[in-house]
């Protein structure tokens, strides 16, 4: 039996510097990564001659969220508190971002967020990580 599933490993997340021609750097030492998560509601078009069911429409859609883990570097460019996550988090702003899939493909789902979490974790007996949460604004534009 054949399968279609696809091994996620050497998937990218990198991080615009906001010039006009815009250049990406990938971000150092990323674990386990979600999103984005793509949500759309719906809105209640129920009228009193729906006979009896609900109606719906569809709602705007919503970037969701995008929560990765890192190896936390401090010193690293893509990280630090004057260049990288850290600073976006300080900041609040918006910052583009991609995250470019591994297959020969390369896919690229492209948005632009604020940084609402940084979550550090330094355990006795482990590697010092970051947990981080990016909250998208507007469109994401992703593969088809």
């Amino acid at each position: 039996m054949t399968t279609s599933a696809m091994n996620a490993h050497g998937t990218l997340l990198k991080l615009g510097d906001g010039g006009g021609s815009e250049v990406f750097t990938t971000i150092a030492e990323v674990l386990d990564l979600s999103g984005p998560a793509l949500a759309r509601g719906s809105l209640d078009a129920t009228s009193h001659s729906s006979g009896g069911w609900k109606e719906k429409v569809a709602g705007i859609k919503d970037g969701g969220q995008v929560t990765f883990d890192i190896n936390w570097v401090p010193g690293n460019a893509t990280h630090a508190n004057s260049t990288g996550l850290l600073s976006f988090f300080d900041d609040g702003e918006l910052h583009n971002f991609q995250l470019v899939e591994n297959d020969a493909s390369t896919l690229t789902w492209s948005f632009a967020a604020i940084n609402t979490g940084f979550t550090t974790t330094k355990p006795v007996d482990g590697i010092r990580k970051g947990s981080i949460t990016l909250d998208i604004s507007g469109a994401v534009t992703y593969p088809v």
